[in-house]
Formats: structure tokens, C-alpha cells, sequence
């Protein structure tokens, strides 16, 4: 087994660089092509989320092929090699088993025990068997990845350690209220129709909004998503709507889920201006937000009160020639009326500023800021050994996530002031669905993966991640001692058939020698003689397949085959054989 990851995360890289090395489908399957085309690799799978981009793949050459991926992850994601090089980690063979099960497993998510990356493992072993770029290797990796994943629910609390990403992004915009109390009676719009916009209604219904619309571009999924809610038993009522019908829709609406596989914005700070200026009657008079000249409002425009709120404050007028924005001293105004502050007015989203950590162990951090040393991107891995390649992709792993945690960090939770919210969006699409510049906007609470990777770094671990880590670690060594043993089976078949041929041919002989035997005689003798041969075969083959399963083990099908003097060409033809049963047998992923 020459199993290698190369890959980039929430843990080793920023958001903004996860956005833009995203995988459209059709990406994901040029990539996986071109991996299979280039010379170190024989089987490849990737898997993309929002929060990972990682390539794996069975290579006959460790830096050949760490260089090859990673030129290819550039390539396809659109960032440039140099660029992506300190944020891309490495696993070969065990480790690279390890980490896939940890993932599988919920342990490397943004949330901590959450289980959508079962259905994103399963969704890319399903995409290399229908492309053939999954052989044996990466068919019995992520055929294991699942069933270690789907016990680690099973056996452990490690639910109780996180939950979906769609759960604890909520929790984040209730802030210190339970979110069945904060979400009764809401109106919701979801935008997207796939698997994590579904999970998304479906969560929403579950914690007791009163109503939830559906918007996608394909009419009939947002349909079908939409009948479903309405028979799921939790009495919500479910719409379906165009996407042309969301600007409308953002004005009656009180939370916004959006999931899309857009490249671009699909509400830009201008949209969600105008909906808030154009809510529902009744509405808090918002400040309007600093829109483009052709959709600035008019001097008239604004919200009306919400019910039992007083009669709307006028905004003073600005003196003439007085060097102030208008806009702003009107927000100014009416936020001083309310006693309130104009500061992150109901603003959740925050930046934070990291200190620089310590360097790469290796170096390798100075790739990105010195691209001459990087040639054509091959150049910056060659010679860098197994080792440090290692070590850097640990510290990439690591590295983010605990300078991050040493800073004091303006946590969702945390930036709460007076301003009453009118529109709580909850961003879970990479690269993002909603601008980012609608946290400025009075009035709009913002959730998006970056505010949730900072509030999940400081979410506290249960104690049962450790019984997880166990299994992940009992695992990975039971799957690398039945990969070292399958791996010398086509030897000691071939060694088996080498001495059935031989019992063959001296039966053979013998009745050219003794033609007078009967039938019950030479049955006898056949019988006899492969008792012979099997007994003393058993031992060593048992043995053989028990050395071979630990590490370091691989070395004794070589020996098996110098001490018999077997044919490579009938080792090759049963490990073929075994790999096209393997292959047939294992069908879909389930």
C-alpha cells in the first residue's frame, strides 16, 4: 500500500483560500482524469466540502507523486501552486489511513462529532467507482472510512461532543437563547435545494419555525423539498418559490439558510438593504444602509415600525455645505433616540486578528512569499523528504487553530448590543452565497463559516472523543495489517497452484510407471501425496501471512517468491483477478 493525501482545510488554511480553491463537479472530475493520467498514480479519489479539498490516491513514488497532486490541486482549483504550498498538508500510508477515518469520524469537521461527512465520504467513493479511478485501495479505504465513521456514532457519545454544522450555526444566531424559544413562530427562507439546504429545512421545522419557503433554481427540487417538510409530521408550513422571488421573499422573512453551488454572491448587501427598507409593515425604523448610487433610497425611503414600536423618528436634516454624510447622520439620529450604539449594530460576524505564529519546522512557509523558488511548483517539493513534509502538514494541521485560540476572540456569542434583529442569515455555502458586508447593515445578524470556525475553536471537547480516538487508532492498525496481508495472498496462491501443478505431473508420471493401479488405488495415492504437500505448506504460508501483516512486513512476498523461484507473471494474474472480484463485489458505496 502507497497510499497518499494531499490536501488543505479550515485547519490549515483561511477562509478566503478555501473559497477560492473550491471544486465544481465538473472540476472534480478533470481532476480525478488527470490524476489518473499522470505517471505516479494507479487510483485516486477526492473529496471536497466546504471546509476540505483532499486528493488521495495509491502512488508507486512518494515525492513524485506529492509534487503531481499538488500541481494538480492547483491546476484545478484555480490558486496558484506557490500560493496554495503553505497551506496544503501531507499523509502517506498509515497516517494517511489515520486521517481519513478521523474525518470519517467527525473528529477533523469544523464541529466536532458531526455527521454529514459520511454522506460527503460516501458521495466521493461513489464518484470514483462511477469514474473507474477507484481500484481496490481506495475502495476498501473509504468502504472502511464509512463503517469506522458510522461505529464511532454508534459506540460513543460523540455526537454529544458537536453537532451539524446547520445546528450550531443557528445556535449561534439565537445567542444565549435556546433555539426552539428563539425560532417560534419564524418565517424562513432556504435558498438551495442539495443535501445541506434539505438538512437545513429539515432543521428548521424540527426546532418549531412557523413557516419555511424554498428557493432553486430547478423548480421541481424546491417542490419536492417543500412536500416533504409539509409531511413530515412537525406542522410547518413549506412553499416552494423561483429564485427571481427572493428579493421579494427576504422582506417577510426572519432567518435566511443559503447553501447554493453559485461561483458568485447570491445576496449582495444591496439586497439585503433594500428588504429591510421595504419590510413589512410595522417594522423598526432601520437606518438605511450605504447602498450603490442607482438603488440608494429615496429621502422618503425607509421601514415602517414594528407592531407596538413608537411612531418612527425623523432624521434631522443635515446643514448645507456641513462636511458630514447625510446617510450617516441620520443612522446617527435615530440610533441616539433608541439608545442605542451605532457601533456592529446587531452585527455577529467579526474579524480576527491572528499574531503571526512560529514558522513552518521545514521552512516551507517561505514558498508563498518567495515564488522564484517554486519554478514551475515542482521544484518546491523536490528532495524535501517524507519526514518533513510530515511535519509540515502537521503544522499546517495545528498550527492555525492554536494561534487563533491564544488570541481573545470576539466570539458570536459575545458581540450582542440593543439593536433588536430584524434578519438572522446563516451562510454555510463555500465560497460564500451571502456578502459578507451585510454584518454592517443595523438590524442583520450574519453567520457564515468563518464566524463558525472561530466560534467552534473555543466549543468544548467531550470526554468521549477520546473512546473515538481509540477506535480510529484500533482501526487504521487493523486496516494496514489486512492490506499487508492481501498484499502477499497472490504470492501464496501462486505458490499453492505452483504445487498442485507438481502433485499434477507426478501422478502423471506415476501412472506411466504403474499402469496397472485401479481407479481406488490411484485415487489413494493422489490423495496422499497432496496431504503431503498441504502439510508442509501450512505452516509456512500461516506464518508467512501473519509476518507479512506487521509493519515492515511487505519484504516477504518478495522472499516467497525468490525461494520458490515463482513466475511474476502468475502472481500478477491472481493479483488481477483478486482486484476484479475485489471491484465487482463492492458495487456502490452503501
Amino acid at each position: 500500500m502507497s497510499l497518499l493525501v494531499v490536501g488543505l482545510s479550515h485547519r490549515s488554511a483561511p477562509v478566503s483560500v478555501l473559497e477560492r480553491a473550491s471544486l465544481a463537479a465538473d472540476a472534480k472530475v478533470k481532476l480525478l482524469h488527470d490524476t489518473l493520467a499522470a505517471e505516479p498514480a494507479a487510483e485516486a479519489a477526492v473529496l471536497a466540502t466546504c471546509n476540505r479539498i483532499e486528493l488521495y490516491a495509491d502512488v508507486d513514488k512518494f515525492h513524485a507523486g506529492v509534487a503531481e497532486l499538488s500541481t494538480l490541486l492547483a491546476q484545478h482549483s484555480g490558486v496558484a501552486l506557490e500560493e496554495l504550498t503553505p497551506y496544503l498538508y501531507v499523509h502517506y500510508e498509515d497516517r494517511a489511513v489515520h486521517h481519513l477515518f478521523s474525518v470519517a469520524c467527525g473528529l477533523d469537521s469544523m464541529v466536532v462529532g458531526e455527521g454529514q461527512i459520511l454522506g460527503q465520504i460516501k458521495d466521493a467513493l461513489a464518484l470514483g467507482q462511477e469514474l473507474h479511478t477507484a481500484g481496490r485501495l481506495i475502495n476498501d479505504l473509504f468502504q472502511q472510512a464509512l463503517r469506522v465513521g458510522k461505529r464511532a456514532h454508534s459506540e460513543t457519545g460523540i455526537d454529544r461532543a458537536g453537532q451539524s454544522l446547520v445546528t450550531f450555526g443557528l445556535e449561534q444566531l439565537a445567542v444565549r437563547v435556546p433555539v426552539e424559544e428563539w425560532a417560534a413562530g419564524k418565517r424562513a427562507l432556504v435558498i438551495g435545494a442539495g443535501s445541506m439546504s434539505s438538512l437545513a429545512a429539515a432543521t428548521l421545522a424540527r426546532v418549531g419555525v412557523a413557516e419555511v419557503v424554498v428557493a432553486n433554481r430547478t423548480a421541481e427540487r424546491a417542490e419536492r423539498l417543500a412536500e416533504i417538510l409539509v409531511a413530515s409530521g412537525t406542522g410547518v408550513a413549506a412553499s416552494a418559490i423561483a429564485m427571481s422571488g427572493v428579493a421579494d421573499e427576504l422582506a417577510r422573512v426572519d432567518v435566511v439558510v443559503s447553501c447554493t453551488g453559485a461561483t458568485g454572491l447570491v445576496l449582495t448587501g444591496d439586497d439585503v438593504a433594500a428588504a429591510l427598507e421595504a419590510g413589512p409593515a410595522g417594522a423598526v425604523p432601520y437606518p438605511p444602509f450605504h447602498r450603490s448610487p442607482e438603488l440608494r433610497p429615496g429621502p422618503d425611503a425607509g421601514a415602517a415600525p414594528l407592531p407596538g414600536a413608537g411612531p418612527r423618528t425623523p432624521a434631522p436634516q443635515t446643514p448645507a455645505g456641513l462636511d458630514m454624510d447625510a446617510e450617516l447622520v441620520a443612522r446617527l439620529a435615530v440610533l441616539a433616540a433608541g439608545g442605542r450604539r451605532i457601533a456592529d449594530a446587531g452585527a455577529v460576524r467579526s474579524k480576527v486578528v491572528v499574531e503571526e505564529r512560529d514558522g513552518c519546522p521545514v521552512g516551507l512557509e517561505a514558498l508563498a512569499s518567495d515564488p522564484g523558488r517554486t519554478a514551475d511548483g515542482r521544484a518546491a517539493l523536490a528532495g524535501v523528504d517524507a519526514g518533513s513534509l510530515e511535519l509540515h502538514g502537521t503544522w499546517a494541521d495545528q498550527g492555525e487553530a492554536a494561534a487563533q485560540r491564544q488570541q481573545p476572540r470576539k466570539g458570536v456569542r459575545n458581540q450582542v448590543d440593543a439593536q433588536p434583529v430584524r434578519l438572522a442569515l446563516l451562510d454555510l455555502a463555500m465560497p460564500r452565497d451571502i456578502d459578507a458586508a451585510v454584518h454592517r447593515i443595523p438590524g442583520v445578524r450574519l453567520v457564515d463559516i468563518e464566524s463558525l470556525a472561530e466560534a467552534s475553536a473555543d466549543a468544548p471537547m467531550a470526554a468521549d472523543v477520546d473512546a473515538v480516538r481509540a477506535i480510529v487508532a484500533a482501526e487504521v492498525a487493523a486496516f494496514g495489517a489486512a492490506q499487508r496481508a492481501a498484499h502477499i495472498t497472490p504470492t501464496v496462491v501462486a505458490l499453492r497452484a505452483m504445487a498442485a501443478e507438481v502433485v499434477a505431473m507426478e501422478v502423471a508420471r506415476l501412472d506411466g510407471r504403474v499402469p496397472d493401479l485401479d481407479e481406488r488405488q490411484r485415487a489413494e495415492v493422489t490423495q496422499t501425496v497432496r496431504r503431503v504437500v498441504d502439510k508442509l505448506l501450512h505452516a509456512p504460508t500461516v506464518r508467512v501471512k501473519q509476518l507479512a501483516s506487521e509493519p515492515g512486513g511487505a519484504g516477504y512476498a518478495e522472499a516467497l517468491r525468490e525461494l520458490f523461484d515463482l513466475d511474476p507473471q502468475t502472481v500478477a494474474s491472481v493479483s488481477r483477478a483478486d482486484e476484479a472480484d475485489k471491484n465487482h463485489d463492492s458495487g456502490r458505496a452503501s
